[in-house]
C-alpha cells in the first residue's frame, strides 16, 4: 500500500515515532496521545452529554519540561497540515516548539525569540535531538546550571495517586521559572475546583527538593482549608509538617500550616508569627489571598510584610481588584490564569443553567397603607419598600414561603436529594427560610430532621453537620441555608443547586458563591448545576469582569465585609439594627421565570430558546436539504441528536415549549426551517399504513407495531436498538416482544436475520419520510 493510503495512526507508527526515536528521544521523553481535556459537558434540560476528549499526538519533554508538540496528519495532507493545531496545543502547554508532519518530513515553528526564521521545513531524518532543543530553550531563558537544575526538579509522584492536569503543569512550571528568574512575589489565579492547593503543593515540593527553599509557611483563613490541605495535598510532607494551633511554636519543622487569624491580630500578644525571625521562612503561600491580604492596612498584610524576605505565592480564584484593595499591587500581574470558562470548556468544571425568578413585589416594591401595622402590632414606617429591603427592613413572610415552595417544587421535579445551598441575607433570614423549606418539603423533611439544616457561624448543630453536607457519601443534610459561612473554600463536590435570595454586589463574593457548584463528579451523577436566582444577582454574569482578566476598579456599593472575624464564622449581627417589620398578610406571586444556559461560547443565552436553537442549527446546516441529508446519512440518529445538543440546540427546552411528544427531527425542522411538526404518534400511525409495514406477515407486523409504539412513547432509540445485532436480541427478550416468541422465532417470522435487519432499517427510514 502506498503512503497515501495509510491512516494517520499508521503514519505515526511507521514514520513519525521512528523519526523521534532516531533523533534520541527516549520512551520517558515521549508522551504519545497526551491527554489534554475531558470534553465539555453540554447541558440539555436535566441531562448533560460529554463532548470529545482532546489529546496531543506527541508531547516531548526534557527532564520534565515540555519542549515540543508534534501533530500528525495522514499523507493526503500537506506536511504542515497540522501546524495550526500544534501551535494551539503548544500555547496551552507552554511548549516552545511546535511541529507538524504527514510522514514525509516536519514543519517546525519556534515560539522562542530567535534571530533565524520562525518556521522551517526539516527532512524526516533531521528532527532535532533533545539536547538541541534544550540548548535553544536554555539560551532563550538565560538559564544557568543552577536555575536549570531548579526548573527540572521532578514532580512528587505517588503510585495510584493524582497526576497534574495540563493547566496545573503549566502553572507549576511557570512558578518554578519565575523563581529561577529571581521573582519573589507570585500570583496564581485558578477557578474554584481546579486544584489550586494540589498545584501549589507540587511547586513547594519541587522547590524544597531542589534545595531552593527550606522552611515554608502555608496560610489560609478557614480551619477546614488547613485540615484538607494537611490530609490530602500535603501528605508528602507528613514527616516535616505541623499545624500551628497554640501560642507555643516548635521550630523544628520544615512546613507550617496556620490560620491567618491564628497568628495575627490587633493585640500584640496575638502576633504569634513574631516568635519566628523575619528570615525564618524561605517560602510563604497565601491561600484565598483575595481576602484580607489584599488590603494594605490589614493584619494579614502585616504577616506578609514581616516575612518580606521570603518568596510569597498568592492563590485565588477571584483576585481582589478595587480602588482600595489589590492583589496585583502586592503580588504583581497573575503568573497564570485558568478561568471558570476555560475549566467548563475543557470539561473539568461543571456547566450551569440559571433559573431567574421574578416576584411581583420585588421590582415595583410595596407601599404600606397609612397606619398599617405588622404581625406584632408595630406601625410600619410609610415608605416604598423593594427587594433591597426584604429581610432587612421588612420581612414578607409570604415571600419567604414562596421562595421555599419554588425550591421544593424544583427539587421534587428533578432530584429530591440534590445537595442544595440557599444563600440568605443574614443568619435570621437563614433560619426563617430553613423553617419555610421544612414545611414546603413536607414528607422527606418530617422523616429526617437533617434534611434541611441552617449552617451558620452561630449554630453549633449546623456546623457539626458541615462534614456530612460536604461528603458525597452522606445523603443528609440535603439543603443548607446559610449567609456567609459557605461562600468560600468548601469543597461540596455534589452540590447541584445554588439558591440566591440575597443581594450580592461584590463580584468577588459572587464568583466564590458560583464556585460552590463547579465541582464535576459524573460518577456521582453531578454533571452540571442549577442557579435559582430570586434577586437578579446573576446580572453579574454579564459583567466583563466576571470571567475576564482582573482589572482594578471600584466594587459595587454596599459590598459586604470581606473577612470574617474568626475562622468559619459569619459576621456578627450589628449592635444596632434598623427597625424590622414582619408582615404576614401581603400576598406575593411569581410573575416571570426564565431559564438561561451557559452556551459553548462562554456566555449566558439571552435569546429565546427557539431563536437561539435556530441560529445554532443554521450555523451548521444552512438549508433544510443540508439537514435532511445529514439526518439520512447518520448511522444512528441518536449520535446526530447528541451532536445537535453539543452544538447548543436546546432540544429539551424546545420540546417543553412545543407541548407535544415531538421527535428532535421535527423540533429542528419546525424551529430552524419552518416545517409543520408531527408528533411521534402521528409519524408512527402514518408508517403503519405504508407498504413498509403491510408487506409482512402477522407476527412480523405485530413486532413492527410494538417498535412503533416504543418510538411513539420514548423516541427513536428503541428502533435503533432493535437494529443492533447484540442489543436487538436483548430487546426482543423483553415485553411486549417476547409474546411473539423467542428472538430466533421472531427473526424467522421476517424470513431470516438479513430480512429482519432490512425491515427494521426500512421502518427507521420511512419514519422520517412521512410529512
Amino acid at each position: 500500500m502506498s503512503k497515501k493510503g495509510l491512516t494517520e495512526q499508521e503514519i505515526r507508527s511507521r514514520y513519525i515515532r521512528p523519526a523521534l526515536v532516531g533523533a534520541g528521544w527516549g520512551a520517558a521523553d515521549i508522551r504519545e496521545e497526551y491527554y489534554l481535556t475531558d470534553g465539555r459537558m453540554h447541558v440539555a434540560g436535566e441531562t448533560a452529554t460529554r463532548g470529545e476528549r482532546s489529546f496531543v499526538d506527541y508531547l516531548l519533554l526534557h527532564r520534565h519540561v515540555p519542549l515540543a508538540v508534534v501533530e500528525a496528519k495522514d499523507n493526503r495532507h500537506a506536511v504542515g497540515g497540522g501546524l495550526q493545531q500544534a501551535l494551539r496545543y503548544a500555547e496551552l502547554l507552554d511548549a516552545p516548539f511546535a511541529y507538524s508532519s504527514n510522514g514525509d518530513g516536519f514543519i517546525e515553528h519556534c515560539r522562542l525569540p530567535a534571530a533565524g526564521p520562525i518556521e522551517r521545513e526539516l527532512p524526516l531524518a533531521a528532527f532535532p535531538a533533545p539536547d538541541d532543543l534544550w540548548a535553544r530553550y536554555t539560551a532563550a531563558h538565560a538559564l544557568t546550571p543552577e536555575t536549570a537544575a531548579l526548573i527540572t526538579q521532578p514532580y512528587y509522584r505517588e503510585r495510584g495517586g493524582k497526576t497534574p492536569r495540563y493547566y496545573q503543569e503549566v502553572a507549576i512550571q511557570r512558578a518554578l521559572n519565575a523563581v529561577a528568574g529571581g521573582q519573589r512575589r507570585l500570583l496564581l489565579v485558578m477557578a474554584t475546583g481546579t486544584g489550586k492547593t494540589f498545584t501549589v503543593a507540587q511547586i513547594m515540593w519541587r522547590l524544597w527538593k531542589a534545595g531552593r527553599v527550606g522552611r515554608m509557611l502555608f496560610l489560609a483563613d478557614r480551619n477546614f482549608l488547613i485540615d484538607q490541605a494537611k490530609t490530602n495535598d500535603f501528605k508528602q510532607f507528613a514527616d516535616v509538617m505541623t499545624k500551628i494551633t497554640g501560642r507555643v511554636i516548635d521550630k523544628s519543622y520544615q512546613l507550617y500550616l496556620a490560620l491567618y487569624q491564628g497568628v495575627s491580630g490587633s493585640e500584640e500578644w496575638h502576633n504569634v508569627y513574631r516568635q519566628f525571625s523575619p528570615d525564618f521562612f524561605d517560602l510563604v503561600v497565601i491561600d484565598e489571598c483575595h481576602r484580607g491580604s489584599a488590603a494594605d492596612d490589614s493584619a494579614w498584610r502585616e504577616v506578609l510584610t514581616y516575612f518580606d524576605s521570603a518568596i510569597q505565592i498568592g492563590l485565588t480564584a477571584t483576585p481582589k481588584e478595587t480602588a482600595y484593595v489589590s492583589n496585583i499591587d502586592y503580588f504583581g500581574a497573575p503568573l497564570y490564569t485558568y478561568s471558570l470558562r476555560q475549566g467548563i470548556d475543557d470539561g473539568f468544571l461543571a456547566p450551569y443553567k440559571v433559573l431567574r425568578v421574578n416576584v411581583d413585589k420585588d421590582a415595583p416594591g410595596w407601599l404600606p397603607a397609612p397606619g398599617q401595622t405588622d404581625k406584632y402590632g408595630h406601625v410600619i414606617e410609610p415608605r416604598q419598600y423593594n427587594v433591597l429591603d426584604w429581610d432587612r427592613a421588612v420581612v414578607l413572610e409570604q415571600r419567604n414561603e414562596l421562595v421555599a415552595e419554588r425550591v421544593a417544587d424544583y427539587l421534587r421535579a428533578t432530584d429530591p436529594y440534590a445537595k442544595t445551598i440557599v444563600f440568605c441575607v443574614d443568619i435570621a433570614h437563614a433560619e426563617r427560610l430553613r423553617r419555610c423549606l421544612v414545611n414546603a418539603i413536607g414528607g422527606e423533611a418530617a422523616a429526617n430532621r437533617r434534611y434541611v439544616m441552617r449552617i451558620t457561624g452561630d449554630s453549633p448543630e449546623g456546623k457539626n453537620e458541615l462534614d456530612n453536607f460536604i461528603s458525597p457519601e452522606e445523603r443528609f443534610p440535603v439543603i443548607a441555608t446559610t449567609s456567609k459561612l459557605l461562600t468560600t473554600g468548601l469543597d461540596v463536590q455534589t452540590c447541584k443547586v445554588i439558591v440566591l435570595d440575597t443581594i450580592i454586589n461584590s463580584m468577588t463574593e459572587f464568583k466564590q458563591i458560583i464556585g460552590r457548584g463547579t465541582r464535576l463528579r459524573p460518577d456521582l451523577g453531578k454533571t452540571h448545576f442549577t442557579i435559582i436566582d430570586f434577586r437578579d444577582v446573576t446580572r453579574l454574569f454579564y459583567d466583563p469582569a466576571f470571567d475576564g482578566d482582573p482589572v482594578q476598579s471600584d466594587e459595587w456599593p454596599g459590598e459586604p465585609p470581606d473577612l470574617p472575624p474568626a475562622p468559619g464564622d459569619d459576621p456578627p449581627e450589628p449592635a444596632e439594627k434598623s427597625p424590622q417589620y414582619v408582615v404576614d398578610d401581603v400576598p406575593v406571586w411569581i410573575v416571570r421565570e426564565r431559564v438561561q444556559y451557559y452556551d459553548p461560547t462562554g456566555a449566558l443565552i439571552t435569546q429565546s430558546f427557539a431563536d437561539y436553537s435556530r441560529d445554532r442549527t443554521l450555523a451548521h446546516y444552512r438549508t433544510l436539504d443540508d439537514f435532511l441529508q445529514s439526518w439520512d446519512a447518520a448511522g444512528r440518529k441518536k449520535e446526530l441528536i447528541v451532536e445537535l445538543i453539543r452544538r447548543g440546540v436546546l432540544l429539551e427546552e424546545l420540546a417543553q415549549q412545543a407541548g407535544g411528544d415531538y421527535d428532535p427531527f421535527d423540533l429542528v425542522c419546525h424551529v430552524a426551517y419552518g416545517q409543520p411538526p408531527l408528533t411521534r404518534r402521528q409519524r408512527a400511525s402514518a408508517v403503519q399504513r405504508d407498504d413498509v409495514f403491510t408487506r409482512h406477515g402477522e407476527t412480523a407486523r405485530a413486532v413492527l407495531a410494538a417498535l412503533l409504539d416504543r418510538y411513539a412513547d420514548s423516541g427513536i432509540e428503541a428502533i435503533e436498538t432493535a437494529a443492533d445485532p447484540r442489543l436487538g436480541r436483548e430487546l426482543l427478550q423483553l415485553p411486549p416482544f417476547n409474546r411473539f416468541g423467542t428472538p430466533m422465532e421472531i427473526v424467522r417470522a421476517f424470513g431470516g436475520r438479513d430480512a429482519y435487519a432490512a425491515a427494521v432499517s426500512r421502518l427507521r427510514r420511512q419514519l422520517y419520510h412521512v410529512h
